[in-house]
């Protein structure tokens, strides 16, 4: 079992890949669409226009979520396939993606473009202090996680 894809690529990076690819799926399959979208009905991927819109965007959501996960996923076993899988570090990977998909939603999604909101009818301040303040630090506990189970870099 070679440590090096076909590109001659360290296979840690594939690692990563793949749990940051199935962290950021989870988060927008199941996280963020399941339990806001569909659980609680909160919000949907795009509310700037009719509910029909609403759904179908959620829909390509869905779709576009569990292909990253699938993708991760086919990565991890190509990995496996390949070497043994350090399950810290691809778990690190896994929180981090979880946590910058939570990021990326919550300031680009929410606040920049506005696209939708955590919930209507509220105060949102609580609302987006939880949502960037938990993805943030997912983001910074997945990447330490990650760190500390990478193997040490030579030094020269």
């Amino acid at each position: 079992m070679s440590d090096v894809d076909d590109t001659g690529a360290p296979l840690g990076r594939r690692t990563d890949l793949s749990g940051f690819l199935f962290g950021c799926g989870v988060a927008a399959s199941v996280i963020d669409l399941f339990v806001f979208h569909l659980a609680l009905q909160w919000h949907h991927f795009y509310d700037l226009s009719t509910t029909r819109v609403a759904l179908t965007a959620d829909g390509f959501f869905h779709a576009f979520g569990w292909f990253i996960t699938v993708w991760g996923l086919f990565l991890l076993a190509d990995v496996r396939r390949r070497t043994q899988v350090v399950w810290t570090r691809w778990a690190g990977a896994v929180v981090a993606g979880v946590g910058f998909f939570q990021l990326v939603d919550g300031v680009v999604s929410h606040k920049l473009l506005g696209i939708h909101q955590i919930r209507y009818g509220v105060d949102l301040l609580p609302y987006d202090m939880t949502w960037i303040g938990s993805a943030v630090l997912l983001l910074v506990v997945g990447l330490l996680v990650r760190r500390r189970a990478a193997p040490a870099r030579a030094s020269s």
